[in-house]
């Protein structure tokens, strides 16, 4: 299909589900989706299901009005049907192209939320009040307001984390200049000027989407050359959960169909608020509102290619905020993943997200905890995996930092085995060698493993004494990253777009 695109790591998927209790799971959505249905507060999108079957009939309230859809199991599993198995997200540089095939459990890691605050790290140094003489390095944090600025620091920085596949906006724009009709356009450019992998975002208004379209447009030199290298994609969570479809997001769906650009259908209920707690309902529930989902983007086009957006998270029972450091949370994704893989869609899913508020300890524990189970799961597109903390309401750069190596040694520690005859009369030859030398020892016949990448490095921010410098490191290596030159679009392009495109920030007017 394509000759080059990021390699990702290809597992063999962890299930944690049997084949029968898959097919429970399906059943019971398709029940939850015949009765009691969904309430589409979207007239095109009720008369589009009606048109194709679906039992549709108008409610009223006092504030608005609404559409109650009953869907017979013949029309979403019709729809379902024609959704691609295997497509690309293309990118700005052909080797950092994305192939997500259902049926190739190959992994990719990125960013994602859109986190409004930015947590700044600083080193500073104290001394001990018992002896003048000890002194130490403690981190402190500083808490930024979310700008166009900060969001073009982060894709630069994004950029050159070797581990991460693609860019998901991690962080909203909240410059004063920033409105909502010029929100998209300042979101991508600053993405795409500072990123060469695969950009993603949702989209403020849909009013919008034409601008955004025409940069991609610009930015590959066509329509068609977007179309067959798609540098962007968009994210809609079209319901609101419990089993509500939101008219301007259904507005969206039927907007980005249009342009043929890669989609996210996704649904994020909470268990215990939006959903049912237990891991049943809170899966038959998700699975529901994502198969209406795509149902709509087939009625609209049959095979237009489409994601399965999971992010089922956990309400905490003191607060009902979201909870992510949870053994539910990859109970809930897992099954959704396998879910994907029965109906034959590639999977965006999510990890590394958690609850603590600051690099440390709890951060690594509850990221390690989900990064490791959902690779494992064999999900091809996951996102929130860099830098978010606070759950989903601050992104830190340098914790980003600490999320490449964590990820990167996952990825090596999930790649497939390298066994098999040649290598295993190799071997045995090797040992032979080896017992016949005077010194039997194997280090000289470890640079061929170690060319080849068999061969992991130490962790990279490795503490070599009694202090605890692990944030320390990552905040020098990641002050050499940012030091290094952005990977920005030529200036004939960037003069193009802000010719053609309005509203973008005369700042982020920055090229080669």
């Amino acid at each position: 299909m394509i000759d080059s695109f990021r390699e990702g790591v290809l597992v063999k998927p962890y299930k944690r589900l049997d084949s029968e209790q898959v097919k429970w799971l399906d059943q019971a959505s398709l029940n939850i989706l015949e009765d009691p249905g969904v309430w589409c507060y979207n007239e095109r999108a009720a008369g589009l299901f009606k048109t194709h079957g679906a039992k549709v009939w108008e409610e009223k309230d006092k504030h608005s009005t609404c559409w109650r859809v009953s869907f017979p199991a013949g029309l979403i599993k019709e729809a379902v049907s024609h959704a691609p198995s295997r497509f690309v997200l293309g990118a700005r540089v052909p080797e950092n192209r994305l192939l997500l095939d259902a049926e190739v459990p190959r992994v990719y890691f990125g960013s994602g939320s859109e986190a409004n605050i930015w947590i700044e790290t600083h080193m500073q140094e104290f001394v001990s009040v018992v002896d003048n003489g000890i002194k130490c390095k403690v981190p402190r944090f500083e808490e930024l307001r979310g700008n166009t600025s900060l969001l073009s620091r982060a894709a630069r920085l994004c950029e050159r984390l070797e581990h991460l596949d693609f860019f998901i906006r991690p962080l909203n724009i909240q410059d004063p200049e920033i409105s909502p009709s010029n929100h998209d356009v300042n979101k991508f450019f600053a993405s795409l000027n500072n990123m060469t992998k695969h950009v993603q975002a949702g989209l403020t208004t849909v009013d919008a989407l034409k601008d955004v379209v025409r940069m991609g447009e610009i930015i590959t030199g066509s329509p068609e050359a977007l179309r067959k290298n798609p540098l962007f994609s968009f994210i809609t969570c079209i319901f609101k959960s419990p089993l509500q479809i939101v008219d301007d997001t259904a507005e969206k769906v039927f907007g980005i169909v249009e342009t043929g650009l890669p989609l996210v259908i996704s649904s994020s209920p909470q268990g215990g608020s939006s959903a049912p707690i237990q891991e049943p309902g809170m899966v038959a529930q998700i699975n529901a509102e994502i198969l209406a989902g795509i149902t709509l983007t087939q009625l609209i086009k049959p095979g237009f290619p489409v994601l399965y957006g999971s992010v089922p998270v956990r309400a905490r029972m003191d607060d009902l905020h979201d909870l992510y450091g949870c053994p539910e949370f990859n109970q809930y994704n897992i099954d959704c993943v396998q879910l994907a893989r029965f109906y034959n869609i590639p999977c965006y899913s999510t990890a590394g997200v958690g609850d603590a508020k600051a690099p440390g300890m709890q951060a690594t524990f509850e990221k390690l905890f989900t990064h490791f189970y959902m690779a494992m799961s064999g999900a091809q597109y996951i996102h929130y995996a860099f830098g978010l903390l606070d759950r989903t309401n601050s992104f830190c750069p340098v914790q980003a930092v600490l999320d490449n190596e964590q990820i990167g040694k996952i990825k090596h520690c999930l790649r497939q085995p390298k066994i098999d005859p040649d290598t295993i009369e190799e071997t045995l030859k090797t040992v032979k060698k080896v017992m016949a030398s005077p010194y039997r020892l194997y280090a000289r016949h470890v640079r061929k493993a170690m060319h080849a990448g068999d061969v992991s490095e130490p962790y990279r921010f490795e503490a070599k004494g009694l202090e605890d410098k692990v944030l320390e490191n990552a905040l020098n290596y990641m002050d050499r990253l940012e030091q290094e030159p952005a990977v920005r679009m030529g200036s004939e392009i960037v003069d193009k777009i802000f010719n053609e495109v309005p509203g973008i920030l005369p700042s982020l007017k920055q090229t080669v």
